[in-house]
């Protein structure tokens, strides 16, 4: 939890950097040196290409060129992401040795923006999990307890970035796989709206529910990450810059987790009107969905090679082969009708609020925990939003038992920014 990026926000780095006061040589020597192998966020360092491009970004802005906020950060990538010249491992034997050809084109705006890749970080193999500890290079560590886990599967970024290793980094989230380690680990994370950051480059576990995500200590560096990504379709300015409204909050309650965790979140949002949801209705569309698509992905490498999967993904995929197709055309005629009542929803609140995570972060290894199945518990209150492409926001929240809580914010496409404005009122003292 030391790293020199702890505490350290993009504001403050791009200060920094500006006034002289550091390089982006000078940061990415500070990120190298604070990764602790012990925690297996990183899978892959690249002290090397990632010294050169920090020495490019130095001589452009002694130059005059100035690329944004980002420019001269140090940035992880998750391992399901193409990063020129690195191996993608997808944290499965089936990829050792795999190395891109090319860069994502998430990762190409990130450099486009002057960002530094300093890595790419450990993943549930094939990113098709929610805890972080199925993978070929073994379990993310959580930092804020080492005998716990990350959450996935986006698990190397988050424990990254709790750890101070680097200040921003690009995960993927398919059913929460950027929210779920967010939550766990005290970070915030962004998944934005479906295709609003493109994916081409990302290995696919479900097309149509897959999401590029970001993750930050502070939901204003997810905000400044997304805007490099996505380019200003207008000129929004941050939430710190700009009068924050107070914003119409729905309460949606969790329907199973730990009570105490609830109350915590509930507690931020005393005032906001309860609002029902079918959790039960959005998880068989998303099963039916996931389970269909991530069989389409891997069947003849199902059938060619099983022995190369990690037992647990093995397992879910041979239960996504059983799925009968009139449950997927069931659930994309369902999607449609749950697409249309939170849209309704939306016209009477600016913007919903859950748990992210209805319980905190489990044991290493765990699969069932006091409240229910895990896995099942893991994706209930996160993948509705993966299902009707809804951007969702998760922020800390505190802590119960002396371990992290988020708070998830949902709204349209569109209005990104009332996440944010909230996301802000929550970081303001009390």
């Amino acid at each position: 939890m030391g790293g020199f990026f702890a505490g350290r926000t993009l504001a403050d780095l791009g200060r920094a950097l500006r006034s002289g006061e550091e390089t982006a040589q000078g940061l990415v020597a500070r990120a190298l040196e604070s990764v602790d192998p012990d925690l297996n966020a990183f899978v892959t360092l690249d002290p090397e290409g990632a010294t050169a491009a920090a020495r490019r970004a130095d001589e452009e802005r002694a130059s005059g060129i100035d690329r944004g906020p980002l420019h001269g950060v140090p940035v992880a990538v998750k391992d399901i992401i193409d990063v020129a010249g690195l191996p993608t491992g997808m944290g499965s034997a089936h990829f050792d040795g795999n190395v891109a050809a090319g860069d994502a084109e998430c990762v190409t705006m990130l450099r486009n923006a002057g960002a530094v890749i300093v890595g790419k970080t450990g993943t549930q193999e094939f990113a098709f999990g929610a805890t972080g500890d199925v993978s070929a290079s073994g379990p993310v560590r959580n930092p804020r307890d080492r005998e716990r886990m990350s959450g996935g599967s986006s698990s190397g970024s988050a424990a990254a970035v709790a750890a101070g290793t680097v200040p921003l980094a690009l995960g993927t989230d398919t059913g929460g796989s950027v929210r779920i380690p967010s939550a766990f680990c005290g970070v915030a994370g962004f998944k934005p709206a479906y295709g609003a950051v493109p994916a081409g480059g990302v290995f696919p576990l479900s097309r149509s529910l897959d999401h590029v995500g970001v993750l930050a200590a502070t939901a204003a560096d997810c905000w400044t990450a997304f805007r490099a990504l996505t380019g200003p379709a207008e000129a929004v300015p941050p939430p710190a810059e700009r009068a924050v409204p107070d914003g119409r909050a729905a309460w949606i309650e969790p329907p199973a987790g730990d009570p105490e965790v609830v109350a915590a979140v509930r507690a931020l949002f005393p005032d906001a009107p309860a609002e029902p949801l079918d959790f039960a209705g959005l998880r068989e569309v998303f099963i039916a969905i996931e389970f269909s698509e991530a069989y389409d992905v891997h069947a003849e490498r199902m059938a060619e090679a099983p022995d190369l999967y990690q037992p647990a993904t093995l397992g879910r995929l041979r239960e996504s082969g059983l799925m009968p197709g009139w449950r997927l055309v069931r659930a994309l005629r369902e999607r449609d009708r749950f697409a249309r009542e939170v849209a309704e929803l939306l016209d009477r609140h600016d913007y919903l609020v859950m748990p992210t995570m209805p319980i905190t972060a489990p044991k290493l290894g765990a699969t069932e925990v006091e409240f229910g199945p895990l896995t099942a518990l893991l994706v209930s209150l996160t993948s509705p939003w993966n299902v009707l492409g809804l951007p969702a926001l998760s922020v800390p929240a505190g802590t119960v038992h002396g371990l992290p809580v988020g708070a998830q914010l949902v709204t349209r496409r569109g209005a990104e920014s009332v996440l944010f404005d909230a996301a802000e009122r929550l970081a303001r003292p009390a």
